[in-house]
Order: C-alpha cells, then structure tokens, then sequence
C-alpha cells in the first residue's frame, strides 16, 4: 500500500508566466532559438500537456539530451495530433460497423427490445446497472428520433436496440459485448474472423484508445493501460509484431477491421496511405520507432499489405 495521505508531502510547485516556463525549459537544455514563437505555443497548448512530449527527449528526468530543441519537441506533438486524426476517423468506422453488427444480431435472434431481457445475456453481467445507463441516456437524449418513440410508444426509456444503439456510449457497448452469451459473442465474432474472446478484447482497447482520443491525450509513444488479447496465428507475434503494448497493434487492429468491412477498402487503403506518410517523418528521437512498437518493415505486415 502507498504512502498514509498524512505522509504525503504538499504540492508546492509554483505558477510559473510563459516567460519563466520558457526559462525553465531553457536551464533544462532545450534550445530555443525564438522565444516568442515558444511563447505562443505554450499560451496555445498547456505547458503541462506539452511536458508529456517531452519525455522522449529527456536523458533523465527533467534533462534533455544534447541538442534537443523546442522545435523539435513541438514537432512530436503536431505529429500526435494528426496521428490522433487518422486514430479517430478509424475508430469511428469500427465502431459504426461493431454497433451496426450487434444491433442486427440481437434483433433478429431475440427482438426488438432484447437488450432489455437480462436472460439474454451472461449470469454475471450486471444488467440492471447497465440498463439504467441506458435509460438515463434516453432521457437526456434530444435527437429527434428518442423524442418521437417517447411520445409515441409507452416502452420509453426502454427503446428498441437498434435504435438505442445510436445514443449508446462506446464504453456501455464494449459492456454489452462482454456480457452477451458466447453463442451471441460468437455469431458477431465470426463476422471479423475472430475468436469471441479475441472480439470481446478488442472491443475493450479500442473503447480505451478512442477515450485516450477524445481527451486529446498523447499517443505516439505510450505504453497502452488495456492491451488487446491477440489471435494465435504467427503474424500477431514476434518477430512479426513486437507486442501489444503499443501503438503498432492497434494499427494492426484498426486496418485488420476497416478491409473486413466491404463498404470501405477504397477508404481503408487511403488511410493506410496517410499513415505511411505521417510516419515517413516521426519525431526525431534515436528510437521513435520502438516507441511506437514498429518494426523496421511495419508496411511490409501482411496485416498491413
């Protein structure tokens, strides 16, 4: 167990003027060669949040290696975010497909109101919470759609599931998934050439990253919190694919999905293209690509190819 709160020193560091966070980037060994440039950059992006991409340039804590400048710390953040971009507009392909799929399976095998029937899902699987989700997002809900069914039909907040699947968090369904019976994990599973239990675990990490994505977090070198189950053929391990830990698999993930989906291979082919460009120019440390968990030949894997 940690530290006793009353054992715990107090945070005493000082507010610091983008000025004096300019200074102390500089004592630090950052090479700033136009301070009012980095001046409006840290008025623009917090210097907490840029303090993150500035852990890759560090050889200790709160030391940069030779020669690191602002520039180039400001560079991995701008590759972030458009790597964030491209994360994003896959993220929203997936989950569109994931909720599309769900959403037909459950109403033909059970009905329209399946999800509500707590018999039609895993013993463990706390329903009746999930389901008050739900109902409470029903009824803070202003699409237009929602506000029809109430005034229309006495089932309300209960709504039918392919219409509740269009105000369902992303979160609440990676839940459902979970807890749907294997037989039903399975049937969508089968879709994506997947084991249930492989499915189930994507639908975990990618409800993680799209969080991570929402909240503008920094992405290019973390280490991923929930890693994503992988399946036994050769290709999701080494050498192949280094781990799954970081950025690489969910990539591996995301273009996996998107040319299982036949409405947009033109478009998943694209987006690989835009891929391989942002990466063509990484941030300039000595390993960006181990931090992001590539291989050498990444645009080789037959995943990818």
């Amino acid at each position: 167990m940690g530290k006793r709160t009353s054992q715990r020193p107090s945070y005493r560091k000082p507010w610091l003027s983008y000025q004096d966070q300019v200074s102390l980037l500089q004592s630090r060994g950052v090479i700033i060669d136009d301070v009012q440039k980095a001046v409006e950059f840290l008025q623009h992006v917090n210097y907490y949040r840029f303090s993150g991409y500035c852990l890759a340039f560090e050889s200790s804590r709160h030391q940069f290696s030779a020669g690191v400048s602002f520039q180039q710390i400001q560079d991995a953040y701008l590759f972030d975010r458009s790597l964030r971009d491209l994360l994003t507009e896959a993220l929203e392909i997936v989950e569109l497909d994931f909720r599309a799929a769900i959403a037909y399976h459950f109403g033909e095998r059970y009905g329209a109101f399946a999800h509500t029937n707590r018999n039609n899902f895993f013993h463990k699987f706390d329903h009746k919470h999930w389901l008050e989700k739900l109902h409470t997002e029903a009824k803070r809900s202003s699409e237009i759609f929602v506000s029809h069914f109430k005034i229309t039909y006495r089932e309300f907040p209960d709504l039918p599931v392919w219409v509740i699947m269009e105000i369902m968090s992303f979160g609440a369904l990676s839940f459902m998934g979970a807890g749907m019976l294997k037989g039903d994990q399975k049937a969508i599973a089968r879709k994506y050439g997947l084991q249930p239990c492989d499915w189930v675990s994507w639908l975990h990490h990618l409800t993680y990253v799209r969080n991570l994505c929402a909240h503008h977090s920094r992405l290019w070198d973390r280490i991923w919190s929930i890693k994503p189950q992988l399946p036994a053929a050769k290709v999701w391990k080494p050498p192949h694919l280094p781990g799954n830990h970081r950025l690489y698999v969910t990539l591996l993930i995301l273009n996996y999905l998107m040319v299982r989906c036949p409405t947009i291979t033109s478009y998943a082919a694209e987006w690989r293209t835009r891929v391989q460009a942002l990466f063509a120019n990484p941030p300039s440390t000595t390993n960006a690509f181990q931090q992001m968990g590539l291989t050498q030949d990444w645009h080789n894997h037959v995943l990818w190819t």
